[in-house]
């Protein structure tokens, strides 16, 4: 059984710590946060030893993995240190605050042989999973867009970036996972300086080169909850609720049989509605779990290093064309950045 531990127990980390707990397939052996009450709190609810300090943890608790979830400018220095030791890291999205520390974060992980996932959750959904299954199937055939929702109040958790790096990297995540073709070109509308600093509402396009478009529309100034992806292809159109895991297809009746680069859409109409049966779980716990087995089998995570490492380029890419109101166009190297994987 593997140890596991959380550094910051915040919002986010605590509910790591939690899942851990309640795995059958990890002993959760330690939390660390810098507030003392805090971790006190945490350590005594989940009857497990609580440090203040990530040294005194490591030499005491003696973690196989490690959740990390502080602050995104501390990211790479605390899991620069769980590397060396080859610890096996999860760390939060957005995977770190600059591209470059993202960069350094991976050839750590790859030089010293450790498992590096990012917590990417939404990619853990139920829903979506059964999504990305059918769409390999073929069952949409050709996709022409993908647009996604995800708006909501101003939660009152403290924050260090805006909605485009803590709530867009899901969906940015989501569709370039889906879409098997390279991010063309990128364009953003923002909004600033209401609830925050930066921006607090996004309208983006991201567009790949085999065609396919990707549309944002996320925010926190709306006053209700929406988690909700579109994708529209020859044969239909999906539909996922992200928080109640639904997943309906809607057919398109006169789409054709089969779809090559020759064929031709001739036409659109309503055909059946099918709601897929979805077996509920907790994305968290699928997320944790699919982290455990890639460590105990030396493979490869649901949401890789390089995953992360293009959510948070093609979201700080948007963040630049929203200031400066230009398109974002990607060189075939930034298009590398952009692979994932």
């Amino acid at each position: 059984m593997l140890r596991a531990a959380v550094v910051g127990v915040g919002s986010i980390g605590r509910n790591h710590a939690r899942v851990y707990r309640e795995s059958p397939n990890a002993e959760l052996v330690g939390v660390v946060d810098g507030n003392a009450e805090t971790v006190a709190k945490i350590a005594q609810q989940r009857n497990v030893a609580g440090f203040t300090t990530l040294d005194e943890m490591l030499d005491k608790a003696k973690p196989d993995i490690v959740t990390v979830s502080v602050p995104t400018e501390a990211h790479l220095v605390v899991a620069e240190q769980l590397i060396e030791r080859g610890i096996h890291v999860l760390v939060e999205k957005p995977i770190a605050s600059t591209v470059e520390q993202a960069q350094t974060m991976i050839a750590l992980a790859e030089e010293h042989g450790v498992v590096l996932a990012v917590g990417h959750i939404e990619r853990h959904n139920p829903a979506i999973s059964e999504l990305t299954k059918r769409i390999a199937n073929d069952e949409l055939g050709k996709i022409f867009q993908l647009s996604a929702r995800r708006i909501g109040p101003f939660p009152a958790r403290i924050r260090d970036v805006g909605v485009l790096l803590d709530l867009a990297t899901h969906d940015l995540d989501v569709i370039t996972s889906i879409v098997d073709s390279p991010v063309k070109r990128v364009m953003a509308e923002t909004l600033s300086g209401i609830n925050t600093d930066r921006e607090d509402m996004v309208n983006g396009l991201v567009r790949f080169e085999n065609g396919a478009l990707g549309v944002i529309d996320i925010n926190w100034m709306t006053p209700t909850k929406v988690r909700e992806l579109s994708v529209i292809g020859a044969k239909g159109r999906f539909l996922v609720n992200y928080l109640t895991q639904e997943l309906y297809f809607y057919e398109n009746d006169v789409a054709p049989s089969s779809w090559d680069s020759l064929s031709v859409l001739r036409g659109v109409g309503e055909g059946n509605v099918i709601g897929y049966k979805i077996n509920r779980v907790e994305p968290l716990k699928a997320e944790v779990e699919d982290f455990i087995e890639a460590v105990k089998t030396n493979g490869k995570p649901k949401v890789t290093g390089r995953d992360g490492l293009r959510s948070l380029y093609l979201a700080q890419s948007m963040v630049e064309s929203g200031l400066t109101g230009n398109p974002i166009h990607f060189s075939d190297e930034q298009q590398a950045l952009v692979s994932g994987g």
